[in-house]
């Protein structure tokens, strides 16, 4: 038999081949954006390539504490925790499915995660509850997920990093993350760094939380709170600030895209970095030292007013809102002065795995019986976990939208 088997090309070149593809698929997809002449939008060209070449392995790792040139920063976006501290991933430690997806997944698109193990809410006690939590209202489930992630901000706080991404275990994003953050970074320093600045952090340093991945949100400027501004409101003008992306590839055609902002009155294939509204979910955040420090009073040392996504996003509605007030008599709660940036489309949504549909959520109950048979992520183009086996195999990226 074994005189019959087929031989096998050695495995360093089966590798060697798909890091080729992978930096290929860079260079040649990477989006590019246009100039605007809004005043409070902001746009910039997408560098021309993503190079992962060893002669700057020793720069993609160092701690991005680190000072260096503007240049330099920026390609820290590119290491094995994409320009945070660390990367956290919160999930169930019996959903070894997931995790086995997470490890193979983030290593193939170029990071390492850790796992902050996921919490039953039936196991927190009536004494730990926060002030205001209503047990029953909430569901065991969503107060499960609230604990679950506030054991990962607290370990930002207790480690003092000074920032990290925390996302929830079943994520996806595409193929070209490194480029798409690369883009998001410079964005979020045009929206809240000075231009003067030197950064220590590729995402600059005057932000508390980013909201990469979401189920979706709309402009804070069109929230009712806010809609009735005049123009020249200087909190109006804060939040309609936006960084576009345009002409970006790895946004899903006008028609295939999901969300909460109007996308048919806007260019196709546009993203934005944005001061945040009220997204909707926790897929994927990156908090600041500052900003892990702000959730960890607000969501669980002071009070909890709900479930978790609702009361983040409600922690920076609430500081967006009242942006600008200076008499303290009307500003009311500002939301401890957050300073929040998202990602529309986001770049990170959760994936609905190939096999049984009722595996899909820790906190939802599923239909049983139901088979799905092949899995799907919205808002993702190149989905990485798709993409897993053509990534291994060094073969061509598949679109979900072709």
């Amino acid at each position: 038999m074994a005189g019959m088997m087929t031989q096998q090309p050695p495995r360093h070149i089966v590798i060697g081949v798909a890091a080729f593809f992978l930096v290929a698929c860079f260079v040649l997809f990477t989006p590019r954006s246009s100039a605007t002449t809004n005043t409070n939008t902001k746009t910039a060209s997408f560098p021309a390539s993503f190079s992962t070449s060893s002669s700057n392995s020793r720069l993609l790792l160092q701690p991005y504490r680190s000072r260096g040139s503007p240049a330099d920063i920026v390609e820290r976006v590119g290491n094995e925790t994409l320009g945070f501290e660390k990367i956290f991933v919160v999930g169930l430690p019996e959903r070894s499915d997931k995790r086995d997806a997470i490890a193979l997944t983030s290593k193939l698109t170029g990071f390492g995660v850790e796992w902050v193990d996921g919490v039953k809410g039936e196991t927190v006690p009536d004494k730990a509850l926060p002030f205001g939590a209503d047990r029953k209202k909430l569901w065991e489930t969503n107060l499960g997920s609230w604990r679950g992630h506030m054991n990962a901000i607290r370990r930002i706080v207790e480690e003092d990093l000074g920032s990290a991404l925390i996302m929830e275990d079943d994520m996806d994003w595409d193929v070209r993350l490194k480029p798409q953050l690369q883009k998001i970074a410079q964005g979020a320093r045009a929206l809240l760094s000075p231009a003067s600045s030197k950064p220590n952090s590729p995402y600059g340093d005057d932000w508390d939380l980013m909201w990469l991945g979401h189920c979706g949100e709309v402009f804070p400027e069109t929230l009712d709170e806010n809609k009735e501004k005049p123009a020249d409101d200087p909190g109006v003008q804060y939040m309609s600030r936006k960084f576009v992306i345009e002409n970006d590839v790895t946004v899903p055609p006008r028609d295939r895209v999901t969300g909460l902002v109007d996308f048919q009155s806007h260019p196709e294939f546009t993203r934005w970095v944005h001061i945040t509204g009220a997204p909707i979910c926790t897929f994927a955040y990156a908090l600041s030292q500052q900003g892990a420090r702000k959730v960890l009073l607000d969501l669980s040392v002071d009070h909890l007013t709900g479930p978790f996504d609702n009361a983040l996003a409600g922690l920076c509605r609430r500081a967006v809102s009242t942006w600008g007030i200076k008499d303290a008599t009307k500003a009311g709660d500002r939301g401890l002065d957050a300073k929040c940036i998202s990602v529309t489309p986001p770049v990170f949504f959760h994936h609905k795995a190939r096999g049984y549909v009722n595996g899909d959520s820790d906190i939802q109950t599923v239909q049983d019986g139901q088979i799905r048979e092949k899995g799907k992520t919205e808002n993702i183009v190149w989905s990485a976990r798709n993409n897993i086996k053509n990534i291994i195999m060094g073969a061509p990226m598949e679109s979900q939208y072709e």
